[in-house]
Formats: structure tokens, C-alpha cells, sequence
């Protein structure tokens, strides 16, 4: 028995297709004794009545081992704004296709429940990327897994990004926008934007230009021990910010730095699944459409 064991549940959109996981989820969780917490909002679309969280605090006040997080690395990408300083391994459940993060598939949801009961798993932690500003922007939550973005909003023509590493000047990017990304924020937005595929552990960063005005402007992967600063100038009065799924609104006035974070996102993986795996099977490397 694991009278102890606190598992919390977390899920962004609910349907209907997805009630017999669920389901699944729950029963074997309740078999095994453990106590569920679930996120109110997603409690409400499931009509469950665990005791739930709402936010960081109360997250943070039930003292959970384990965060399971039922959709895909979206989902991941959104519980993280919850958890922040908590230390809380994520288990994700991935009810779409195949993803990075989420990488449990969901008929593998009992064997997954028994391979974290039997210690039979492993952790990996993740790099995250911290924002400051002169003007303060994400100012209770400026830790991202993914990536921060400086966009042109709209339609507005393109901007000019100055950016320097450590204080030195790098370079001005006259594009769409400009991606930071973390080693799990590789292959994302910044990937999109024929940015690296960069290995978990590598330790750097990339920038990556959006859509760049001068064709001879490539990505470039840094050390991620370095402070990234950037001034932004366009012809529109704002601009957008973006950290993972979060967003504001800024002005030239702003002045931008992006570190590493002292805080890691820690990863709950079945032993079975490693990067160069998953790689393989999303970008359907090897793969030859001809033998179709």
C-alpha cells in the first residue's frame, strides 16, 4: 500500500474521447491507494470531486510526489507555470500524437503507473530560461521550458532586434521575430523555424530569426551560461513577448535579458523511450514514402 503517495492530476481541454484513459487513470490510481488531487478547472469538465489546486500556492501546499499531466507537451508546457520552485517530477500522458514531452502513450497507462510504483524509470531534468527587464514583464512567473519570443504583432511590418551576448554586440536582426530556446524548446517553435535539434543535456541555447529579411542570417547555438540582452525597434508602438504559452505586450522602451534559470523541469520517462527514439519516430526519419 501507498497511503502516502500524493498524485496530482493535470488537464487542459477535455473530450469526450477521452474519458475511457481517464477513467483507466483513475481506477488504477485508486487501486493502489494513492491520493488524488486534480486541477479545478479540469475536475469541472470531468465532473470529479477530488480535492483539487488552482494555482501555484495551492499546488504548492499539498506537497504532491508526482504531477500527471493527461494531453500533450502543450499541456506539460502549461503545468510548469504551476509548479515552478516545487520540484515536482511530471509524468505526461500524451492523448494525441506522438510528442517530445508527453511521451507516454495512452495505452501504456497502467504499465506507466506500475513502472513509477517500481521505481522502474527515469528522470531527466530539464534546462529552463529565466526573462528580466528594466520595465518588468512575466513578473511572478519569468521561467520558461520552451522558449521566449520577440514577435511583430499582426500584420505590422517586420521589426529590428539588436542582441548582445554577455554585452557584446551580436548581431541586428531585421525579421519577424527572434527565437530563444532551451534544448526541449529545440524542437518547437524554434525547429519550425529551421532552427537545431539540440540534445536535452547539451547545455546551450539557440537563436533562432523568424521569417529574417536577410537570407544570410543563420541560427546560432551559444552556451547557456550566457546573458542574452536585446532592444527591439519597429514601426508599430507595441510589440509581443512570449514565454512558453504566456504573452505580453511591449514597448521599445524595453530592455531584455534572458539567463539560464536556476530551476529545472523534471521529466518522468518509461525506460523503453530515449530522445533519439522519438526523434526518429516524429520526423518519420528513415522513413521512405516510396515503399507505401
Amino acid at each position: 500500500m501507498h497511503f502516502n503517495m500524493k498524485i496530482a492530476i493535470y488537464g487542459k481541454k477535455f473530450k469526450e474521447e477521452h474519458s475511457s484513459y481517464l477513467e483507466t487513470l483513475l481506477f488504477k490510481l485508486k487501486s493502489m491507494e494513492y491520493e488524488i488531487f486534480m486541477f479545478q478547472d479540469y475536475a469541472k469538465q470531468t465532473k470529479n470531486n477530488f480535492p483539487y489546486f488552482d494555482s501555484y500556492e495551492s499546488l504548492k501546499a499539498i506537497s504532491p510526489n508526482l504531477m500527471i499531466t493527461l494531453g500533450g507537451d502543450g499541456t506539460i508546457l502549461a503545468v510548469t507555470s504551476l509548479i515552478r520552485d516545487i520540484n515536482l517530477p511530471i509524468l505526461g500522458i500524451n492523448l494525441g500524437r506522438l510528442g517530445f514531452l508527453a511521451s507516454t502513450e495512452k495505452n501504456k497507462i497502467n504499465i506507466a503507473i506500475d513502472s513509477w510504483a517500481s521505481n522502474n524509470y527515469r528522470i531527466e531534468e530539464r534546462s529552463m530560461l529565466s526573462v528580466s527587464s528594466n520595465i518588468p514583464i512575466f513578473e511572478d512567473n519569468n521561467v520558461a521550458l520552451n522558449d521566449f519570443t520577440l514577435l511583430k504583432r499582426d500584420t505590422s511590418s517586420m521589426i529590428k532586434v539588436h542582441a548582445y551576448i554577455n554585452g557584446d554586440f551580436l548581431n541586428s536582426y531585421w525579421a519577424d521575430g527572434l527565437i530563444v530556446c532551451t534544448p526541449t524548446g529545440s524542437t518547437g517553435y524554434s525547429l519550425s523555424c529551421g532552427g537545431p535539434i539540440i540534445f536535452p543535456t547539451s547545455g546551450n541555447f539557440a537563436i533562432t530569426p523568424v521569417a529574417p529579411h536577410n537570407l544570410n542570417v543563420r541560427p546560432i547555438v551559444i552556451p547557456d551560461d550566457a546573458e542574452i540582452s536585446f532592444n527591439i525597434e519597429g514601426r508599430s508602438e507595441h510589440f509581443l513577448c512570449t514565454m512558453d504559452s504566456r504573452f505580453e505586450r511591449i514597448t521599445e522602451e524595453h530592455e531584455i535579458k534572458v539567463l539560464k534559470s536556476p530551476l529545472t523541469t523534471k521529466l518522468v520517462f518509461l525506460p523503453e523511450i530515449d530522445f533519439m527514439n522519438t526523434i526518429r519516430q516524429k520526423l518519420s526519419w528513415g522513413f521512405d514514402k516510396r515503399n507505401i
